[in-house]
């Protein structure tokens, strides 16, 4: 089949690789033409477990191409997907432009009948804007589908070959057997293809997004109560997702939900609800538990130390989350900006993202080239992203580089009493 991407971001990139490993004719188009010639070269830009082998092995077979020529790569194709990124309005809305924009470029383009498919995440009714816009600019028959993206970060390659589940949502049975055979090489396993119309597609995807965030949030309140009252948060998270209509997914402990999804989603999902006169009050307690998560190891260190200026703090991980390289809304930006913003000095690791970070901090701080470099003569040390290789570090030698041993974790990855045992004085997330 032939299909063109419109966004070579991390949904367009991922899509379009993986749509090209199950043998389709695939041509990713992107405005950006930087962007353009490193793909075409051969360089990927984002970080994703075995993206890069994948991208140049379908280049190498021709089977994935790139491209600024939005004409070239929508004319022959019998499936367009629309991965613009979404940004975020002033009152917390959607902001459509790009989405439409492209859409009236693809309907200016098209010369056959064509499934133009939004693979953006977008409010609920954004399929018929879209048919609204190409259908004033074309005569030429198309139907448009709703198809989100449930792709974790670190884990693309496994969500994608092996979805859950497949949203499509549509009223056209010419598009529904076009995108079932598109997607019968990703559903071989039973995993079911879910067709619905389009609106309910829409809104599977931000519910979804928003019920995870949820359980972030709910767990983080418990943690905030477990140290007033002296529990162990890690037990009582064991104690109840062990119940089988909870589960263990997302309900681990940390320093508030970051990324491009999670932030974003629950924003426009409050902004839709107050668009039809209903206020999510829930989703209001969601966001305000994360904004006080992200602050919460800045406030344990001024309560520890009192002063922060002129010490030295170190911090490992940058990206939101391991196997990424996004540091969209990561934890460590607002605690890196607190320190910095009372006299600290930072230096900090992170395994891939050290030319991400020059974006956020610029010079402001030092990128060591290891773990350990950076905690030599550091004051305190803030574990914020759980990366395997600071999961189990030479606890003796950290100790003799640090100028005082103090660690802040924000994963709770490592185990209070033996922290206590090594001379570190430890604090966690919601431990007594």
């Amino acid at each position: 089949m032939k299909i063109a991407v419109v966004g070579t971001g991390y949904v367009g990139l991922v899509a379009g690789t993986y749509l090209a490993e199950s043998g389709n004719d695939v041509t990713c188009v992107d405005v950006d033409e930087r962007k353009i010639r490193s793909l075409q070269a051969g360089v990927v830009p984002i970080y994703e477990l075995g993206l890069e082998e994948l991208v140049h092995r379908n280049r190498k077979a021709r089977r994935l191409r790139f491209t600024s020529e939005l004409a070239e790569a929508v004319g022959p194709a019998q499936v367009v997907f629309i991965a613009v990124g979404i940004h975020e309005g002033e009152s917390g809305d959607a902001d459509l432009q790009y989405v439409l924009a492209v859409a009236e470029g693809i309907g200016q383009a098209m010369r056959q009948y064509t499934v133009v498919v939004d693979k953006s995440t977008v409010p609920v009714g954004t399929a018929d804007k879209v048919r609204d816009v190409i259908s004033q600019v074309t005569k030429v028959e198309f139907d448009v589908v709703s198809n989100p993206e449930f792709l974790k970060e670190g884990a693309a390659l496994e969500d994608f070959l092996k979805p859950d589940r497949v949203v499509i949502g549509t009223s056209s049975e010419q598009a529904r057997s076009i995108m079932g055979q598109l997607y019968a090489p990703f559903v071989r396993t039973e995993n079911p293809i879910l067709y619905m119309d389009a609106h309910s597609a829409e809104m599977t995807k931000y519910a979804a997004n928003v019920m995870l965030a949820t359980r972030i949030s709910f767990m983080n309140d418990i943690a905030a109560l477990c140290e007033k009252v002296g529990a162990d948060v890690e037990f009582v998270r064991k104690g109840v997702g062990a119940d089988r209509r909870i589960g263990y997914p997302f309900l681990h402990l940390g320093i508030g939900y970051g990324g491009s999804c999670f932030p974003k989603d629950v924003k426009a999902l409050v902004a839709t609800g107050r668009e039809h006169g209903l206020e999510l009050e829930i989703l209001h307690a969601v966001e305000r538990t994360s904004a006080r998560q992200k602050r919460c190891l800045l406030t344990k260190a001024l309560r520890h130390f009192g002063e922060l200026a002129d010490r030295t703090f170190a911090v490992w991980g940058l990206s939101f989350k391991p196997k990424t390289d996004d540091m969209r809304e990561a934890p460590s930006v607002e605690l890196i900006e607190g320190l910095l913003g009372k006299g600290a000095k930072v230096q900090c690791h992170d395994p891939v993202e050290a030319k991400v970070a020059q974006r956020y901090f610029g010079h402001r701080v030092l990128y060591a080239t290891s773990n350990y470099s950076e905690a030599e003569g550091a004051d305190a040390l803030f574990l914020v992203t759980e990366w395997n290789e600071f999961r189990r570090p030479d606890l003796k030698r950290l100790k003799s580089l640090m100028k005082t041993p103090v660690v802040f974790d924000g994963r709770n990855v490592f185990e209070p009493a033996q922290m206590r045992e090594e001379g570190f004085t430890y604090y966690g997330i919601g431990r007594s």
